[in-house]
């Protein structure tokens, strides 16, 4: 739906030999850390969309997320799925993040936003979506399923969600380092939205 919502980010820099690793649904005590220290490891900054409730029990992964330089972005305080919420109450939980969540990026769980929502939220954030989502999530996938599916999809200005979440852990952590090892062999440079 691209069309839909014409100011929210799919894919960025078309033009550009450049991608953007997103995480969505932490910051965790049992994941981020391992996620940040292969960032570190390659050397490579990433944009993670925290769920505020994460944020408020483990402010210091959300402090150290800003002080290794990774960019962070809105995920409503309560991992809320914009179709199965009402509309203000929606935005209050987007609200209720931003109190703990320093950033104008937002980007919606289950990427589901009404179009209300999306006009009501776009006036204070970035919002953003992706072209690529790894399905690090699904049990049904084995790492090297995800795997496929990043390295199939991802193109210039990708913008490609993983997971710092307990269910999404063994095939993240499978796949992120081959992901990062892919991309720079190809001569892309990562970078935060």
């Amino acid at each position: 739906m691209p069309w839909l919502f014409a100011k929210a980010w799919w894919r960025k820099d078309k033009n550009e030999k450049v991608v953007y690793l997103t995480f969505d649904d932490g910051p965790i005590p049992e994941v981020t850390p391992k996620v940040i220290a292969i960032l570190e490891h390659y050397q490579v900054k990433a944009t993670f969309f925290c769920v505020g409730d994460n944020v408020r029990k483990h402010p210091e992964l959300y402090r150290q997320l800003i002080e290794k330089g990774h960019r962070v972005g809105n995920h409503t305080f309560h991992h809320l799925k914009a179709f199965a919420t009402d509309h203000h109450r929606y935005l209050d939980n987007v609200d209720t993040a931003a109190q703990w969540i320093d950033s104008n990026l937002m980007r919606p769980p289950h990427g589901q936003l009404t179009f209300k929502t999306y006009r009501a939220l776009s006036k204070k954030y970035q919002i953003v979506f992706w072209d690529v989502i790894s399905r690090d999530y699904n049990p049904a996938l084995t790492p090297d399923d995800v795997w496929k599916i990043v390295r199939k999809k991802v193109r210039q200005g990708s913008i490609v969600v993983f997971h710092d979440s307990l269910k999404a852990q063994r095939n993240m952590l499978h796949t992120l380092p081959l992901t990062i090892e892919y991309l720079q062999r190809q001569g892309y440079e990562l970078k935060t939205l």
